[in-house]
């Protein structure tokens, strides 16, 4: 059995365990669920529902990396050294919505970690991350359906990477939004990126790949409708970074305007929803992001995550022909 199998295996084993232990820890604290009164109807018996549940995808991700580390020091020392900082910048963005989510919930702040002060955590990580990939792997960036590689320029380079790195994670932040949806979403996309560092031998993004979709595959089994835990920013920001920084390391961001097209279309349903409304005081969709219109349209929830699941399937094999 190849590696990668092996670890995705124990990886869903120690996720299973680890949010059997945080999801009752997390009811006992009353860490639950604060429905929109001005959402889908269907919504508010959720009330209540264990949220942050984010937080057993990160542990599960730390363990395995120490597992990983340990396994793998002695005869590849180089990958284990190179997938530190890929799993660091996934678990920061993820801290970063865990201080949200904390405030919010457990502390009762509805107001939650300010906007700025969110958004500054961000960009710091994704400053570090780039800056980091500049020193270590350069500035080459796959243009796909050409299949070639063009080094950016430093100074443009920085501020895209950037870019890619905060409109990501707020794309999957904004997917998260019914039972079950970035969770699977995500999985599909972590594993097309995880194929492709098997295709071109990039073992570190591999070892981070097999962790999260073994991690996220448990989670799943507690996340899928109806949700008994959601996971919360804690969750939807790390795997937000977990993608982002696959891509990055890669040399492959652009591709994600493909397989990630779902988490696009949900982040563009709320800017056109948003400008739309303020320039004529109507709606274009019922509802922003884009599976609440779909939802309000009479689409249950199943069916919602189904589509959007099978949608993102067929996008990724498609990108897997394009690099």
């Amino acid at each position: 059995m190849s590696y990668q199998i092996k670890v995705l295996l124990l990886s869903f084993c120690v996720g299973l365990i680890v949010s059997l232990i945080v999801i009752p820890i997390l009811r006992k604290l009353k860490v639950g669920q604060i429905e929109r009164e001005d959402g889908p109807q269907s919504h508010l018996k959720k009330q209540g529902t264990p949220t942050m549940g984010g937080l057993a995808i990160i542990v599960t991700i730390i363990l395995m990396g120490v597992v990983s580390y340990i396994q793998y020091k002695a005869k590849e020392p180089t990958v284990v050294r190179n997938l530190i900082p890929l799993i660091l910048v996934s678990v920061g963005f993820g801290l970063v919505g865990l201080v949200d989510d904390f405030k919010k919930l457990v502390l009762k702040n509805t107001e939650g970690l300010k906007p700025a002060y969110k958004m500054l955590g961000l960009l710091i990580i994704s400053v570090s991350f780039v800056i980091y990939l500049y020193k270590t792997i350069g500035t080459q960036t796959l243009i796909p359906i050409i299949k070639t590689y063009v080094t950016m320029p430093v100074l443009l380079y920085v501020p895209f990477a950037i870019f890619v790195m905060l409109g990501t994670t707020n794309a999957v932040n904004l997917t998260d939004g019914i039972d079950g949806l970035a969770t699977s979403v995500t999985t599909i996309i972590i594993a097309c990126l995880t194929v492709i560092g098997i295709m071109i031998d990039v073992k570190e993004v591999v070892l981070l790949g097999s962790i999260v979709c073994g991690a996220n595959l448990a989670f799943l089994i507690f996340n899928m409708y109806p949700a008994k835990v959601f996971m919360g920013d804690t969750g939807s920001l790390l795997l937000g970074g977990v993608i982002v920084a696959m891509a990055l390391y890669l040399k492959m961001p652009l591709i994600l305007i493909v397989i990630a097209l779902i988490p696009v279309l949900e982040t563009l349903s709320v800017m056109m929803q948003v400008a739309y409304f303020k320039k004529t005081g109507k709606r274009i969709f019922k509802m922003a992001p884009l599976h609440h219109h779909f939802e309000l349209s009479g689409w249950n929830e199943n069916k919602i995550v189904s589509i959007f699941s099978i949608i993102t399937l067929v996008l990724c094999f498609v990108g897997l022909n394009i690099i």
